[in-house]
């Protein structure tokens, strides 16, 4: 699934809206504690289970009690979670968060901030109150969820501290991974807003193992195709499983660094240009960063003629 841009007058929306909290919580260093958030915007958290369902029952109850619109499907919300599999949600009419119990450390941060961004982008609530028509359109919700990614990602990495410590080092995975400590996210989360942080030509995949030998043949073979703004105006056609294709041609290890060397990817104006890449397998995803490093070279062969 590739990376969606949002508009500039929605990311200007946004980052007033973050800006704000950042400024409320005088500019904390990072990494960004989530309960001085949660505390700012008198924001709730509960954990949930999909099989034990108390909390998801008591929350039924209230809002059918307070006469919201779950009030002619009072078991809307329990399957919504149960068909698809919702690690997250956010209940404005109860300004709460809740998140599966079943939800493993290092994603549940970023789940967290997720749904607290649709509290805080302004139009979210009146969406969820909207048409049902329009707010549980494919498209519309694709939408949302892009902005509140954006502002999750905004809020986390601390909008343009991120980019400044983002550029005092080279786009490779050890800067990544460093730079995911330093923020407190996880390495997914990290690779994702330097990729879109990044004003070079670059992108990055979250794919299965590219050795064919180690691939799940029941599951996507890329997650996230992760673009620039600059890769994906000028390399549209490329494809994130053109890209995978080329992986399994530089990658040869089973964990940890797997491979990394360069390849070639031709743009919408017909030139070939080179790119290098390196490869991590952590386990459980292989995080690949491409990076555009030159043009490549066209040798054109000269007769040369042979003097009487």
């Amino acid at each position: 699934m590739p990376n969606i841009y949002l508009d500039p007058l929605t990311i200007r929306d946004i980052d007033r809206a973050v800006g704000k909290i950042l400024r409320d919580l005088d500019n904390p260093d990072p990494p960004l504690g989530l309960e001085p958030v949660r505390e700012l915007l008198r924001l709730d958290r509960q954990y949930y289970s999909s099989t034990e369902t108390g909390v998801l029952q008591e929350t039924v109850h209230r809002l059918r009690v307070a006469g919201q619109q779950l009030i002619q499907r009072p078991t809307l919300l329990l399957e919504v979670v149960r068909k698809r599999k919702l690690s997250a949600l956010w209940i404005p009419d109860r300004r709460r968060i809740l998140i599966d119990s079943e939800l493993p450390p290092p994603k549940v941060r970023w789940a967290e901030a997720h749904e607290i961004s649709h509290g805080i982008v302004p139009w979210h609530e009146a969406m969820a109150h909207g048409d049902e028509r329009r707010t549980l359109s494919l498209a519309c919700e694709l939408r949302l969820e892009a902005e509140a990614n954006f502002a999750a990602g905004r809020l986390l990495f601390l909008q343009d501290r991120f980019l400044a410590e983002l550029l005092s080092g080279d786009l490779a995975i050890a800067h990544v991974q460093s730079l995911a400590k330093r923020f407190g996210n996880t390495i997914t989360s990290t690779l994702w807003r330097s990729i879109e942080s990044s004003s070079a030509t670059s992108f990055g995949l979250l794919s299965q193992h590219p050795r064919a030998d180690l691939a799940d043949a029941s599951a996507p073979l890329v997650r996230y195709f992760i673009r620039s703004r600059i890769f994906e105006q000028q390399y549209a056609a490329v494809t994130e499983l053109d890209l995978y294709h080329h992986l399994r041609s530089i990658c040869w290890g089973k964990r940890g660094p797997i491979g990394k060397g360069e390849i070639e990817l031709r743009d919408a104006r017909g030139d070939v240009g080179v790119f290098h890449l390196e490869c991590f397998y952590n386990g459980h995803d292989a995080l690949t960063i491409g990076k555009y490093v030159r043009p490549k070279t066209i040798v054109v062969p000269v007769a040369w003629a042979t003097p009487r």
